[in-house]
């Protein structure tokens, strides 16, 4: 279950019974990572400023299931431990950092350099990527409600098979994503980058996550600038 790092004060928001309408979306202003959605800024330019708090998403197995911990040991025939006691200690970081490429990281992947169908699991892991229950609802009035929302996700550039699946840019945009910015959470230098881009406090800020070690790991002086938040489920 997710968690939500909120200020103390909270905000209105009307969550419609009926199932959300999928949205055109144009990735180019995503892959990019500099990209709002277009309605945010339209009604940023009416209103003559940006609504707050703007909303920061943590992707996997808050919006989307992450097929990682059963399907992708399943594909390999052996269990998480397994995968987990055989599999290169850094290569998925580095690949989520944007630092090495898929066909490095197919290479990599294991310590003892054995070759495995890269096409397959690429396969496998888009078919396990679905919206987690209720997320795409809570999106669809966030969004319906104006809010300006954006992905704050380690992962690598296979966001861009949930994209093509889920069309998660209907409801934000991926800004920041760490193989965009070569930084992961819970890296200060990550959380510090956001803000400087967003151009706001944070306590402008609303972080949904559902690691809680993705703020209690910061140094010191992010605690400090976080320390308004505080945890409770979703």
């Amino acid at each position: 279950m997710a968690l939500l790092l909120r200020p103390i004060s909270s905000f209105p928001l009307k969550i419609s019974s009926k199932s959300p309408k999928r949205f055109p979306t144009n990735m180019n202003n995503h892959s990019s990572g500099t990209g709002r959605s277009s309605s945010a800024g339209q009604s940023d330019a009416r209103n003559g400023a940006r609504k707050l708090p703007v909303l920061l998403f943590d992707v996997m197995d808050t919006i989307v299931r992450d097929p990682f911990y059963e399907d992708i040991p399943a594909f390999f025939g052996m269990s998480l431990k397994e995968l987990m006691e055989c599999k290169h200690p850094t290569a998925w970081s580095e690949f989520e950092k944007g630092l090495i490429t898929e066909g490095e990281l197919a290479r990599k992947f294991f310590k003892d350099g054995r070759p495995f169908d890269l096409k397959g699991l690429k396969l496998c892991m888009e078919r396990g990527y679905f919206y987690v229950d209720g997320v795409e609802r809570l999106l669809h009035a966030l969004k319906q409600n104006n809010y300006d929302i954006h992905a704050f996700t380690n992962y690598p550039v296979w966001y861009e098979l949930i994209e093509d699946k889920l069309k998660l840019s209907a409801y934000l945009s991926w800004t920041f994503c760490s193989c965009i910015t070569g930084k992961r959470k819970p890296e200060p230098d990550f959380y510090a980058e956001v803000l400087q881009h967003l151009e706001v406090a944070p306590a402008s800020c609303f972080i949904v996550d559902d690691r809680s070690v993705i703020i209690s790991n910061l140094s010191d002086n992010i605690v400090v600038c976080y320390n308004l938040y505080k945890f409770s489920h979703l």
